[in-house]
């Protein structure tokens, strides 16, 4: 390897061992590529090499990071944020709790249903992986308890349905993707759809069928004996009716192409506020409550944003996306086979990284190899760089799949911090186990059948 190489080699390494330091990670990545920029520029001066790193690039970094700022569909970041965690505060979520739970009463399984069409519901709503898990943790792992449900069934359903919020749109990841891909956001959205309701169907499909199987696992409630009539019904549909209204008004407006992904998102801040305001459960200390967390976690988010830039102009100065590059296409495989080799490179990262990291440095990485091949995937001839986007879903699925695997898995350890006295993380390791399974399956699907992504957005923009 020449030196170039040898110093890519040593920022990755750098990077993964500093992780374990505890330092953040935004700190990290942006001090990272200080010090090679350093190391560039001295091994220039004194070993005669020809790395390119000086002064200049830091000063490049700049005009990167103002990019950032003046980027307007990030905007939509802290806006879909504030919906999130507005509507976590609105107590919607309870009331459909209450109502279905009933409704399903007299299905075996139902409480176990019930908490995945929520996590669908919620996921549709907020796009946060922590808000959902950490909140159908806290309505339905005591009542399920109470039920005597399977331990193990129980903290995998909640597990599983709440990791759909980073599919599902609006998801922020999807967001972040857009921008660092050059993709449309809208295109995501509408690819994510049926990967993220093929997700809640096998999910759901693996609680009924358990609950025919094992029954003494998945005992009715008490109240089971409940009678569905139009009544119930019509309780639930008004349950349901306000969120499922901000959704249809928040995709609908993007699909229809109404307006932008960044309006969308402020019709979703404003409605979930209203959604809150109507139930009675906003005041000014949840007001403020909301917003400084809004402010906190964009931060997080965009702090990261910065960091990454630096290190990813760094990186690119030293030709690390042409060494990456040609290290894939070096391998003895290719096509499809690349494309499954990359997925399994990216859920390992998810592991041990966010995706926020993966999605900022890894992806602008490994994308245009992806893009570069002739895959045959469909666009219909409408959607732009079909290839890319039918990519861009399948490494969301498999960040999905990894963010529920053991021994790191970020959602296992949300789900952690609010289960009730007397469960183990082991018991969620074990419960997580069907579900990473059932996702592992809904991949497969995805990539087997490209068109599960691609046709709903070539059907849209067909007729513009």
């Amino acid at each position: 390897m020449d030196t170039n190489e040898v110093l890519v080699v040593a920022m990755f390494a750098s990077f993964i061992l500093l992780l374990f330091s505890g330092y953040p990670v935004a700190w990290v990545l942006g001090g990272i590529a200080i010090l090679f920029t350093g190391i560039g520029y001295l091994s220039d001066e004194y070993l005669d090499t020809v790395t390119g790193l000086d002064y200049s690039t830091l000063g490049l970094a700049v005009g990167r990071i103002f990019s950032i700022m003046d980027n307007w569909v990030l905007v939509a970041l802290p806006m879909f944020i504030f919906m999130g965690l507005m509507l976590d505060k609105s107590g919607v979520a309870e009331r459909m709790m209450y109502s279905m739970q009933r409704l399903f009463g007299n299905v075996r399984g139902g409480l176990a249903i019930t908490v995945t069409l929520i996590g669908i519901i919620l996921a549709a709503s907020t796009g946060i992986i922590g808000a959902s898990v950490v909140l159908l943790g806290l309505m339905s792992l005591p009542v399920m308890m109470q039920q005597n449900y399977s331990k193990t069934l129980a903290l995998g359903t909640v597990a599983s349905a709440g990791c759909l919020g980073i599919l599902i749109p609006p998801s922020i990841m999807l967001v972040v993707m857009g921008d660092q891909l050059a993709l449309s956001v809208g295109d995501l959205f509408m690819g994510a759809v049926f990967p993220g309701l093929l997700l809640g169907l096998l999910y759901v499909g693996y609680i009924f069928v358990y609950g025919l199987l094992k029954p003494e696992n998945v005992p009715f409630a008490a109240d089971h004996n409940t009678k569905t009539d139009w009544k119930l019904i019509g309780r639930v549909f008004l349950d349901i009716l306000p969120p499922a209204g901000m959704i249809l008004a928040v995709l609908g407006s993007v699909f229809a192409g109404i307006a932008t992904v960044t309006e969308a998102s402020g019709i979703g801040a404003v409605g979930a506020t209203v959604m809150a305001l109507a139930y009675r459960k906003l005041d000014w200390a949840v007001m403020k409550e909301v917003v400084v967390n809004t402010f906190n976690t964009s931060a997080y988010i965009f702090a990261i944003f910065v960091g990454a830039t630096v290190f990813a102009l760094v990186l690119r100065e030293l030709g690390g996306d042409e060494f990456v590059e040609d290290i894939l296409t070096g391998l003895p495989f290719e096509g499809y086979g690349l494309v499954i080799f990359i997925l399994f490179i990216v859920f390992l990262l998810g592991f041990f990284l966010d995706w926020i990291e993966i999605t900022l440095i890894m992806l602008p990485l490994l994308a245009p190899v992806v893009g570069a091949m002739e895959l045959g995937v469909d666009g219909h001839g409408v959607v732009d760089k079909p290839e890319l986007v039918w990519f861009a879903l399948l490494v969301a699925v498999t960040l999905q799949t990894s963010f529920l695997t053991p021994p790191v898995g970020f959602a296992l350890f949300y789900l952690k911090g609010v289960c009730p006295p007397g469960v183990t993380l082991l018991d969620i390791y074990k419960g997580v186990v069907p579900f990473i399974i059932l996702q592992l399956i809904g991949l497969a699907i995805v990539f087997l059948f490209p068109d599960i992504v691609t046709w709903l957005p070539s059907v849209a923009y067909a007729n513009k």
